[in-house]
């Protein structure tokens, strides 16, 4: 690389650097292993499950955040983390930001599993499933329940939000390039599209979409209160 020519990489904040080496070491079983064994040994293990579930364990509220199902959800994140997290980081401070990221990523998780509970309680009338062997489950629940219970929550998009409606709040007159989108628009218009976009999509519950939404919405709102409990303008 020219002497004059500075890297990409030379401008990375210290918790931003940390993040992203931790979410790419973290990437590797996807890389080495089968798609049946990286589900098996590490998903299972350390992907987010509903707290009802057989496969929840506590440690799962954190570790869901660096673990990714694909090339796109991993180069999605990271491409964020990476553009947005060091001008938030020089904004508010390596302490704060790391608080900002792993505050509302863990509250991400809170979030999806309230969201799950409530519709649990609305299918069964409680929030733990105590179905009998001679109980008769209309099959559209029966999925749906299967679906809360056996299909985990992994990515580091709820803490990604956090940080999107941060910069918005603190940058909002930035104006941001999209692929699809040819010309630059305003940090304060984007961002709440986007949001709007995930309740849309979490409340409609499209067929095929695997996406946790709402842990992205929850992920959102802590990024929200953390930076008006924190006043900055």
């Amino acid at each position: 690389m020219s002497a004059n020519r500075q890297s990409p990489f030379a401008n990375l904040t210290p918790v931003v650097k940390n993040l992203l080496i931790i979410n790419l070491i973290c990437f590797i079983p996807f890389i080495v292993l089968s798609g049946d064994k990286y589900q098996g040994l590490v998903v299972d293990n350390l992907g987010l499950f509903y707290f009802d579930s057989p496969h929840f364990r506590v440690w799962q509220i954190l570790t869901y955040m660096f673990f990714h199902g694909g090339w796109t959800h991993i180069l999605f994140n990271m491409f964020a983390l990476f553009s947005f997290g060091p001008i938030l980081e020089y904004a508010i401070g390596p302490k704060r930001f790391f608080n900002l990221y792993f505050i509302c990523g863990i509250g991400a998780a809170l979030f999806q599993m309230l969201v799950q509970a409530i519709e649990v309680h609305s299918m069964t009338g409680g929030f733990t499933l105590s179905l009998t062997g001679s109980t008769q489950v209309d099959p559209a629940v029966y999925d749906k329940l299967a679906a809360i219970y056996g299909a985990p929550t992994i990515g580091a998009s709820g803490a990604i939000f956090g940080l999107l409606v941060a910069f918005g709040m603190l940058y909002p007159d930035l104006e941001l390039m999209l692929l699809f989108i040819p010309v630059p628009i305003k940090a304060k218009y984007i961002i709440p599209i986007y949001i709007i976009i995930e309740i849309v999509l979490g409340v409609g519950q499209f067929g095929g979409d695997n996406v946790a939404h709402f842990a992205h919405l929850g992920g959102a709102l802590l990024g929200f209160i953390l930076i008006k409990i924190w006043r900055y303008r």
